[in-house]
Order: C-alpha cells, then structure tokens, then sequence
C-alpha cells in the first residue's frame, strides 16, 4: 500500500463541527468545542495516522464577518492556513441550508466536503439534494464528528488527494502544538461551557505556572488566568462562593488529566483587561499575533 502523507485544513462556519471532528480522529481533545460558535480562536495542529495515510490536520476559526480586531484576526488565522495546506475539509453542517456563498469561495479549489451532523437529520432524503448542491465543490462524505460515524470513509478520500510520502511524524503523535497551549485551550472550553450566554467571546485563558518538575512522580503543576474584560464578567467566572470557578477548574482538570496522563494540581485565577478583545499589544501577548 502506497503511503500518503500531507496537510488538511479544517475550516467552515463556525459550529459547523471542526473541532469536534478534529478531537475524533486524534482520539483525545486538543481542541477546544461548545455548542457556542467561534470556539476556536487559532490554530490549532492535530495529526491522524492510519495504515496507509498520516494527516497533519489544522483546526481553524469559523469563517464569518469579522466584528471586532479579535474577530479579524481568527479570520485572519483561517485564510492563512488554507493556503498553506495540500488539501482543504470543508466541514458544513447537514441540518443548514447550502451555502452558496462559501461554495463560490471553495469552487476550483482542492477540496473534500464533510457533510457533518447527519445523525440530526430527521429525515434521511433531505441529505440528497444537499450531496448533489455540495458535490459542484467537491467530493462530498456524510458524516458525524460526535460519533465518528462515515469518518473512516472521509479518510479514504483524503488518502485519494494527499501526495505520496513518508510519515512526517511519529506514529503515536497526535498534535505539534505546546501542552500549554492545548491546556489553556481546554480551560477555554469548559468556561464557555460553564457560563453559558452569560459570558460572550471575551475570555483568553493564559498559562503562568506549566511546572513538570513532578511529572516522572506522576504529577504536573499548573496555574493559569482567565483573562475577560469587565468586573462584572469576573464575579460571573468566579461564581457566589467560588462555584463556578470551582467547577470550571475540575471539569478543566479531568481534560488535562486525560491529555497528560498524569495527576495535575490546576489552580485558576480571574483577571480583568478592560477592551482586551480590541487591543492590539494585548491580542499579541494572548496568542493572536497580526497576521
């Protein structure tokens, strides 16, 4: 079996399931995912190996009007990677109308199209005319990233369009991004998830503390801020009694845990930044360079 080997950037509207699918194949979470849109800020660098074929996945913004300098900037992010790459998965979402408008973006590209959320699809010959509109663009997979479902099948068809080559890294690696990035991405996530409607895309999460010192004992030591920009939106992070914050750091905890394979002592701290969402030296030091 000829072996392929390449880049795949992941890249859609936001929600559509990127990152979802992103932790599926990897088989552990590296991304941030909420049922809120714009989870994922920047890029982040996944790798999937199978027999055959290693695909160095990019998980990318959501494409959409950028609203504010951060919004920019995830756009921004999601443009540069898809003309870095061999081979762009456009993730859409089975239970949306056809986008024409990213259709006209994507068309003459090399694309597969990943017709994602079809176990939410009621009735089955509505995914029919959706293939036949998406297949202008490109070869078109039903799948579900939560399941897994049809995403053995969206591996062959990348194998079809990634170049022949040798492995372009180890076969029990499944990310090039840092630790702390990951975990500081996973904090992210379960702040989304912990508050709800109640906190908007306002918080970064930086890590201050990512001490290894104890981990051949089994143990990892981390401390991290979570960085909004008003008052108001610290007392909602740290929760009456300190509930919230709580909850957030042990839902966190259990992620990294099963990332690092290791006990971690996670300590979180809340800080307010007023406007940091629009400032440019602040957007660089938390991870949203200028592109």
């Amino acid at each position: 079996m000829n072996n392929h080997a390449g880049t795949v950037a992941l890249v859609g509207r936001p929600n559509a399931g990127k990152s979802t699918l992103l932790n599926q194949l990897v088989g552990v979470s590296i991304a941030a995912v909420s049922p809120k849109p714009q989870t994922t800020r920047t890029r982040v660098m996944g790798i999937v190996t199978v027999p055959g074929l290693q695909a160095v996945l990019v998980d990318t913004p959501g494409l959409h009007g950028p609203r504010s300098e951060l919004n920019r900037r995830m756009v921004a992010a999601a443009e540069g990677a898809m003309s870095e790459v061999d081979l762009l998965c456009w993730i859409v979402d089975a239970t949306r109308p056809w986008d024409e408008e990213l259709a006209a973006r994507f068309l003459g590209r090399k694309v597969v199209v990943a017709l994602n959320k079809i176990d939410a699809v009621r009735e089955k010959g509505k995914l029919l005319p959706l293939m036949a509109q998406y297949g202008t663009v490109g070869v078109v997979v039903p799948i579900s990233a939560k399941s897994g479902e049809g995403t053995r099948e969206l591996l062959t068809e990348w194998a079809k369009h990634l170049p022949e080559g040798e492995a372009l890294y180890g076969d029990d690696q499944v990310t090039d991004a840092p630790e702390k990035e990951i975990c500081a991405e996973l904090i992210r996530e379960q702040v989304f998830r912990a508050c709800g409607q109640e906190i908007p895309y306002v918080a970064a999460v930086e890590i201050e503390q990512f001490d290894e010192s104890g981990r051949a004992e089994g143990r990892v030591v981390i401390h991290a801020r979570i960085i909004i920009e008003k008052p108001s939106q610290k007392a909602i992070v740290i929760g009456a009694g300190g509930k919230m914050i709580k909850r957030i750091g042990s839902l966190a905890r259990k992620q990294i845990e099963a990332l690092l394979g290791v006990r971690v002592h996670l300590q979180l701290f809340v800080a307010v930044e007023p406007d940091w969402t629009t400032n440019p030296r602040l957007l660089r030091d938390f991870g949203y360079p200028e592109k």
